[in-house]
């Protein structure tokens, strides 16, 4: 790359010389210090605009000697020079310091946002999160999943916003569901739990906010106005190991897509929706609040949860993402090629950027997995041991 710039200085003093002495090509010698920036650092920088002045005063005197005119040219492109490489000093300065909010990102995706495992009981599992905001590997959207005794238990949820600044409501909600998802048995006890979490935290985040800007330590009309725009859809699924169902709670959040061999495609609308997670004063469920939804889940089937930024993913001329209508011709492709299938279409479909955060879980009921075929293959039909 090194050559590209030389090799502009070499061309630009040999035309400049052979050229009638009216015409003056020397300025455009600038022209090599100001692309070497883009791939080389200020050292390099420094020497190619050192070669241009030198190829500059090499031009003066072989054009008839120092006039005013080639002095002027020799110190305006001096100056250049320096000034572009103190950009290029900048600019290495301003890569090391995007290289460490990298690094910090993905160490807070990986403490936050853990990665799900393939395999959990008889079943396989696939994650995605695509981030709306350049550079950042989080924002709002979250998921995560745990074993629960002979059961499967997942979460996925979208807090209000995008980006970085919604990470803390989704890490108390994360924080929360993994302490309490081992110590709290019902589905619909669980989310009273998060709620409960949620709402303190968005309080205590309020509270801090007032006494940071010399305001009173309890919240007033304002805050309570803020703490109401503060809330998080989420759903959360119980899969046993046993049997051909499952159990959702959904606070607000999109409903799931059931997939089924042949193409079939079921959106699982919950009977008693509750409200998102942090609205704090609204009742939990609008229905019989002591019996999750009991939902069919059977040998080969597929869960598709998803966030809004997927559905609501908008393309150039204003349509919404079919979701429903495109992942019906992916059905057998197992849960990593439907979430590939999946994530080449939306970018696709959007131009290429998304408008905000969006993430997606595939679970898979797997018989080759479930572990009554496990112990079917280790013990033979009289009992005795292989």
């Amino acid at each position: 790359m090194v050559a590209i710039p030389v090799g502009l200085i070499v061309a630009i003093t040999v035309v400049d010389l052979l050229t009638p002495s009216g015409i003056h090509l020397g300025p455009l010698l600038v022209v090599a210090p100001a692309i070497t920036p883009s791939f080389a650092g200020p050292r390099t920088t420094g020497l190619i605009g050192a070669l241009a002045v030198a190829a500059q005063i090499l031009i003066a005197a072989l054009r008839g000697g120092f006039d005013v005119n080639h002095q002027v040219q020799i110190a305006a492109l001096a100056v250049l020079s320096l000034l572009i490489t103190a950009y290029a000093r900048e600019q290495r300065r301003r890569h090391r310091e995007l290289a460490r909010v990298r690094s910090v990102s993905e160490a807070t995706q990986r403490v936050v946002l853990r990665p799900l495992p393939h395999r959990l009981g008889p079943l396989r599992v696939a994650s995605l999160y695509m981030a709306a905001e350049d550079e950042a590997q989080i924002g709002g959207d979250l998921y995560a999943a745990t074993r629960v005794k002979e059961c499967t238990r997942l979460i996925i949820g979208d807090v209000r916003g995008k980006g970085l600044t919604s990470i803390s409501d989704a890490s108390v909600l994360m924080g929360a569901f993994r302490e309490a998802a081992h110590l709290t048995p019902d589905l619909l006890e669980l989310t009273d739990v998060l709620e409960r979490s949620v709402c303190r935290h968005l309080a205590e985040h309020i509270a801090t906010a007032n006494v940071e800007h010399g305001g009173a330590e309890q919240p007033g009309p304002e805050a309570d106005e803020e703490l109401r725009e503060h809330f998080i859809t989420a759903l959360l699924v119980d899969i046993p190991d046993e049997g051909a169902v499952m159990f959702m709670a959904n606070c607000g959040h999109p409903p799931p897509l059931l997939l089924r061999e042949g193409g079939r495609v079921t959106t699982l609308h919950p009977a008693n929706p509750g409200p998102p997670l942090g609205m704090c004063e609204l009742p939990r469920s609008s229905g019989d609040p002591g019996t999750p939804e009991t939902m069919p889940f059977e040998d080969g089937d597929t869960l598709l949860l998803y966030t809004d930024g997927v559905i609501e993913a908008r393309a150039p001329d204003g349509s919404f993402y079919p979701l429903v209508q495109r992942v019906a011709q992916w059905c057998g492709s197992g849960p990593e090629g439907l979430l590939h299938h999946i994530r080449r279409d939306l970018l696709a479909h959007v131009g290429g950027r998304l408008g905000d955060d969006a993430a997606m879980v595939v679970i898979q009921r797997s018989p080759a997995l479930h572990p009554v075929q496990q112990l079917k293959k280790m013990v033979p039909a009289n009992g005795a041991h292989r």
